[in-house]
């Protein structure tokens, strides 16, 4: 494969501390690397370095003298006075850019909803970064630089944008470099892995799922090597300790080796570890949306929420995606109370204690001149966590504040230790309703993998809002989608079914919205075969395979049930061999399951119900 750019011992120091330590690394064609690594490591920095925006210390960045790269910025850097036709296609002529199919595709995968003549200035923030993307992706580059690309997209955007980029190029041509935060996308479109820790970069092989396999593996043999070390420590240690006409009688050398051990000792990278918190005793009554209505604001008549109904149950997960403007943030103002709905109403359980974690975390703005831990302080001064007790600083240490770190300004920390900050400030408080909005913005893949570890042992009712699909399987038990037409619906198919769903949606209808030019001819196609609906006789096909289908499923659930029984018995007894056989026997039910609901979904929908 042709090199394309590569940096030669990079260095970057700030005051005394130095982020990258002599780094050489390069793309060669063909390469799909992901970047991650904890906040502040220096991911960002990498990248604006191999893109020649800026330079570094001591070292030097080449490239291939006809290579073109592209590179998104994680700020702001459009023309605000700008209308957005002009800031994405400058001031080509509708139909000399529209000839292009790759440029129809970008405008209508990622700004078919902006409107074409609106000034950048009054854009929202994910707005502007759509428009910033698809100004990038229609030019032509040889190396395309992402930073972020994912914030501020829903999962529609993320998983169209994942599709782009496996198919902009044939597999030995171009190469992208992307830090995100989002791991099923790096794992969708990344086939190498560069991880940014300590000053230094690890390559790997694969996407997230193979990065973090390979991590376990190196990790789990340097314990082992560091384990070896350490007896040796112990030894020399021992021997230098004795009186000084012993280490005089010794070898000089033999005194160097030991403190050459001592000095080889690994600065501890930092903790990361969530504990589970207590959590307020839980009712059979939860929070329960009955029949609600809701006006969009302005009052016009149209309805964000439309006669919906959402009960949650004790130790309920419920996962919710949908389009931008459907009303998820509100969804969760409604379930706590903040806001009254126009028509029906909340019942909320005599003992719920509610908690949420907002998308701007603006709840510290009240204790921005507090350091961290007099915020956790002002909670409780001890708490009790899986059966210990345990001092304010003993807690925020556990959620990687060290302790210089427990000392700074509240108004002083990054996005994402404000965010892990309130999260820890929401625990303590002992709630049993738990609602998270886009948790995942501003923190790193340990970060996160840390936020779910305390999530999956979380007790109480668990309610996220959020595009990030891998936190949603991953933390949530079943999910549901708000698609922009007042009605909440249940997804048993999960993220896949929501695209799916969504895909169906844009087929019945033009693609352009607030003027934008751009249409797809199928989708076009699609809405004039739609046709008047479902024929009488169609209904009543439908309403035998709902009966039947309901059938199979209350069968499956029985034989799922005696497997599960099984299953426990034969645990019990130790027999793993037949574990095994049992374990495949419950996938191919489960895969049955999965298929026999989403017949049920189908015919439903044919039914309107």
């Amino acid at each position: 494969m042709a090199h394309l750019l590569g940096g030669e011992n990079l260095t970057v120091s700030y005051a005394t501390r130095t982020v990258l330590d002599g780094i050489t690394l390069g793309l060669e064609e063909g390469d799909r690397i992901g970047m991650v690594g904890r906040n502040g490591d220096g991911k960002s920095t990498l990248m604006r370095l191999l893109a020649l925006r800026s330079t570094p210390d001591s070292g030097r960045v080449t490239k291939r003298g006809d290579v073109s790269v592209g590179y998104l910025d994680q700020s702001d850097v459009l023309d605000g006075d700008l209308t957005v036709g002009a800031a994405i296609v400058g001031d080509q002529a509708d139909h000399e850019w529209a000839r292009n199919p790759r440029i129809r595709e970008i405008m209508g995968g990622l700004v078919s909803d902006v409107d074409w003549h609106a000034n950048v200035h009054a854009l929202s923030g994910g707005q502007k970064r759509r428009v910033a993307l698809a100004k990038l992706l229609i030019e032509d580059h040889d190396v395309i630089m992402l930073d972020e690309p994912t914030n501020h997209l829903d999962v529609e955007g993320v998983a169209w944008l994942a599709r782009h980029l496996k198919t902009r190029w044939r597999p030995n041509q171009g190469a992208f470099l992307v830090v995100t935060h989002d791991r099923w996308f790096l794992d969708e479109v990344c086939t190498k892995t560069w991880e940014v820790h300590d000053g230094i970069v690890d390559p790997f092989e694969g996407g997230y799922a193979a990065y973090v396999l390979a991590r376990a593996e190196r990790d789990r043999m340097a314990s082992v090597v560091e384990g070896k070390r350490q007896q040796l420590v112990k030894k020399e240690l021992a021997w230098l300790r004795r009186g000084a006409p012993a280490r005089t009688a010794k070898p000089k050398f033999r005194i160097e080796a030991a403190n050459a051990l001592i000095a080889d000792v690994p600065a501890p990278r930092d903790s990361m570890a969530l504990s589970k918190m207590a959590t307020a005793r839980q009712g059979k009554d939860v929070l329960d949306l009955e029949n609600v209505s809701l006006n969009f604001q302005g009052d016009d008549g149209r309805k964000l929420f439309d006669n919906i109904t959402l009960r949650l149950a004790p130790g309920e997960r419920l996962g919710l995606v949908g389009v931008n403007g459907a009303g998820k943030t509100t969804l969760l103002k409604l379930l706590n109370g903040e806001i009254a709905p126009d028509a029906g109403k909340l019942k909320r359980g005599k003992t719920v204690v509610t908690a949420v974690l907002t998308q701007e975390v603006k709840e510290l703005d009240d204790v921005a001149d507090l350091r961290v831990i007099e915020v956790i302080e002002r909670e409780k001064r001890s708490f009790n966590v899986g059966g210990k007790e345990f001092t304010a600083g003993q807690l925020v240490e556990q959620l990687g504040f060290t302790n210089q770190k427990q000392w700074t300004p509240v108004r002083d920390l990054s996005g994402g230790e404000r965010r892990r900050l309130q999260l820890l400030r929401l625990l303590v408080g002992e709630p049993n309703v738990l609602m998270l909005d886009e948790p995942t913005n501003d923190l790193d893949t340990d970060t996160l993998a840390a936020v779910e570890d305390v999530l999956d042992g979380w007790p109480g009712t668990l309610v996220v809002v959020s595009h990030d699909r891998y936190l949603l399987e991953r933390v949530t038990d079943h999910q549901m989608a708000l698609l922009g037409d007042g009605k909440l619906r249940g997804l048993p198919g999960g993220v896949d079914q929501y695209l799916e769903l969504r895909e169906a949606a844009l087929a019945g209808s033009t693609v352009t919205g607030g003027g934008n030019p751009v249409t797809s001819a199928g989708q076009a196609q699609a809405a004039g075969s739609a046709g008047g609906g479902p024929s009488e006789a169609e209904k009543r096909d439908a309403r035998k395979a709902l009966n039947r289908i309901e059938r199979q499923i209350k069968k499956l659930d029985q034989e799922e049930k005696k497997l599960h029984d099984l299953m426990l018995k034969t645990t019990e007894a130790g027999d793993f061999d037949k574990l095994a056989d049992q374990n495949k026997q419950l996938r191919n039910l489960t895969d049955e399951k999965d298929t026999l609901e989403m017949e049920w979904l189908e015919a439903s929908e044919l039914l309107g119900d």
